[in-house]
């Protein structure tokens, strides 16, 4: 689907990307580069697929959204892309972290916090609407082991998602992942009201 017919929420997805991906520049002390970004709509339960298939090992940085409507957000990363962000956050270099450990997982829960403020605030600021971001859980399984609980939330309400993949260059490389954002119909329905207000 193109940006067109996700109307407001692509532009706001877009420019909470970008907000996010400073406060990250921010707090690592690096130029972030957003190469390229594409929001698309899918079944919730085409997800495990789009990353990487529900057996391919992950690692998630999940929040859940709360305020004037509910949410989720997830960041999910192959295990060596978040092995560099924990490299990055650390300022040492890529290549040093090969497993997760609890320094890394406390950095990437600081990631998470990082950029599900930075990314609520600018969609907030932008609608008018009230949105906090629960403390991030950072999680390590197969994908399709980290999205069930999500999955089985959003399916109580609607069977369709957003999903925004973006890719993102610093220090010379180049990292993509998946960032989901999974907004309830109610968020969805809050943005539009509050929007043609």
């Amino acid at each position: 689907m193109g940006s067109m017919s996700l109307g407001p929420w692509a532009a706001l997805v877009s420019l909470g990307t970008d907000n996010a991906m400073h406060g990250l520049s921010q707090m690592i002390g690096q130029d972030i580069e957003v190469r390229s970004f594409g929001l698309r709509r899918v079944p919730v339960a085409q997800l495990p697929e789009i990353v990487g298939g529900a057996d391919a090992e992950a690692v998630g940085i999940y929040l859940t959204v709360s305020g004037s409507a509910d949410g989720h957000l997830m960041l999910m990363y192959d295990p060596n892309i978040a092995y560099a962000f924990i490299d990055l956050l650390m300022m040492q270099p890529i290549g040093t972290t090969t497993s997760l450990d609890a320094m890394g997982r406390s950095a990437l829960g600081e990631m998470g916090n990082v950029i599900g403020a930075f990314f609520l605030n600018a969609i907030a600021d932008a609608s008018g609407l009230d949105l906090r971001p629960s403390p991030p859980a950072v999680m390590t399984d197969m994908a399709g082991a980290l999205l069930d609980v999500v999955i089985s939330d959003i399916l109580l309400s609607q069977d369709e998602t957003y999903v925004a993949e973006s890719t993102f260059q610093v220090s010379g490389q180049e990292i993509s992942g998946n960032f989901l954002v999974m907004p309830s119909e109610e968020l969805l329905t809050a943005l539009t009201v509050r929007r043609a207000a």
